[in-house]
């Protein structure tokens, strides 16, 4: 790469993993030069974009050291060996500083290496670092009153919202900060912010992923998923990364899924679901318009879609979500929460304190009518091979638009984590403006090879994911 420009380190940096896996490969590019052009980058343009709390430039450039001297050694290695990855920071690093988005966390050690995180070492990935997120992860608009909201990079002008909670990993990854992240999703945390920020991202099944070392907002519902450029690098990730683990008791039902050899089996005769517009709530009208593009698209491929009817909409799914994770993050959280003599940010203080005051009773109700649900939409789904709905009700708004008493954007992603679902978000047009919009591709429990496929066949056929953001 030495007397390489810019523009030639730019292509680079956008560079989708298994692409630059073949780079390392056959030698044209070191992973010592490939972790410089990222560095770089977050030298450049991290100020203004703030997706890093924490880049840990030292320890990474050994590893790529020694990445490149197994390179050289010609030994057999992963597709995943050495390269970079950003990790959102409520994942612990042993030794390292783990906030979970909370100045009250700002000198919190970790005192284990987070299963997830491991297993990317195991894989030869080299951490750049940790991301900015909502505080205690409660937050679809990716705000932090606190410690920094970082700035969604397809406006330079103006400071539209990124996206939450993972909101510095999707900023990270779609800036090219990184060429992955990984996040993590309650209620949409890893879609929201894939969809605004336009890039691939993937909300694994509870137990597919282990949470051992990961700070909880819902016990219930909390799973870890990767925030890619490309679909295949997602399924990269997910491959590296699920799986049993003993320290997690949610992972021991679930063993290993091969989720690479059929990736690129196509749609024809498969059959997907839309919703009625009336059950989604509303949506903005050229995000309609896109979502209608691309199910042409997968009916240009030579799948089918039909609608069908959900036992309730999805914004009353989504209210359904909000009360577990305020009574579970409220129970976790309870000790310091109320103390007014630490600085929580307002807004996510205003919604964990409802949880106090949720009965036990309700709170028991709502768990009893979650498991009927999932069965009942686990059988709706039976003939079908994925529900197709977009990520996002709208495009990014501007800071000082946000209503934070409003959710609207995890409305639409809310009920894919009371279903026990999986789902990948994908780009699937823009506006005008050219802001990103996104689709999810919706699978039953556990089906996270058959939305990866679907998604990349979408995907395949479409050129929204190549798309970048305006140059800085």
């Amino acid at each position: 790469m030495t007397g390489q420009n810019d523009k030639d380190t730019d292509a680079v940096a956008y560079t989708p993993i298994h692409l630059l896996a073949e780079h390392l490969r056959s030698g044209a590019l070191s992973a010592s030069e490939l972790l410089d052009i990222y560095l770089q980058r977050i030298r450049r343009h991290g100020e203004k974009l703030h997706a890093f709390i924490a880049v840990y430039e030292n320890e990474a450039r050994a590893a790529a050291a020694l990445a490149d001297r197994v390179f050289k050694s010609g030994q057999k290695l992963g597709p995943l060996h050495g390269i970079p990855i950003a990790l959102k920071d409520l994942i612990d690093i042993e030794g390292r500083t783990t906030t979970g988005g909370s100045l009250f966390w700002r000198d919190r050690v970790s005192l284990v290496t987070a299963t997830a995180a491991q297993r990317l070492h195991a894989a030869g990935m080299i951490v750049l670092g940790k991301t900015h997120m909502v505080e205690f992860a409660f937050g679809a608009w990716g705000t932090n009153k606190a410690m920094g909201t970082p700035w969604n990079p397809w406006d330079l002008s103006t400071a539209r919202v990124p996206g939450g909670s993972s909101s510095g990993s999707a900023v990270a990854v779609a800036a090219a900060l990184a060429p992955a992240a990984i996040g993590s999703d309650t209620g949409g945390s890893v879609r929201a912010p894939a969809g605004l920020c336009g890039i691939v991202g993937l909300k694994t099944t509870v137990g597919r992923i282990s949470n051992h070392g990961v700070l909880m907002l819902s016990a219930t519902l909390d799973t870890l998923g990767p925030m890619t450029r490309d679909v295949e690098d997602a399924a990269l990730l997910f491959a590296a990364i699920h799986g049993p683990d003993p320290q997690d008791a949610q992972t021991l039902a679930h063993p290993p899924v091969d989720v690479l050899t059929e990736l690129k089996a196509g749609v024809a005769g498969l059959r997907f679901a839309v919703l009625p517009e009336t059950e989604l709530g509303q949506i903005d009208l050229e995000v309609i318009r896109a979502f209608g593009a691309a199910c042409d698209v997968m009916r240009g491929l030579g799948a089918r879609i039909d609608t069908l009817k959900l036992p309730l909409s999805f914004p009353k799914l989504a209210e359904r979500v909000g009360k577990i994770i305020a009574v579970e993050g409220y129970a976790l959280h309870r000790e310091w929460i109320e103390r007014e003599d630490v600085p929580f940010d307002a807004d996510v203080r205003a919604r964990l304190r409802p949880g106090k005051a949720i009965p036990a009773a309700d709170y028991v109700e709502v768990m009893f009518e979650r498991k009927r649900l999932c069965m009942q939409v686990d059988n709706l789904l039976r003939d079908f091979d994925a529900l197709l709905v977009p990520t996002i009700p709208l495009p990014a708004i501007p800071l000082t638009e946000v209503d934070q008493s409003q959710a609207p954007m995890s409305r639409l992603t809310r009920p894919i984590n009371l279903l026990d679902q999986c789902a990948l978000a994908l780009p699937c047009g823009f506006t005008q403006s050219g802001l990103p919009i996104s689709m999810q591709v919706v699978g039953r429990g556990y089906d996270e090879a058959r939305v990866l496929r679907i998604g990349w066949a979408y995907e395949n056929a479409t050129e929204w994911h190549a798309r970048r953001p305006p140059p800085r």
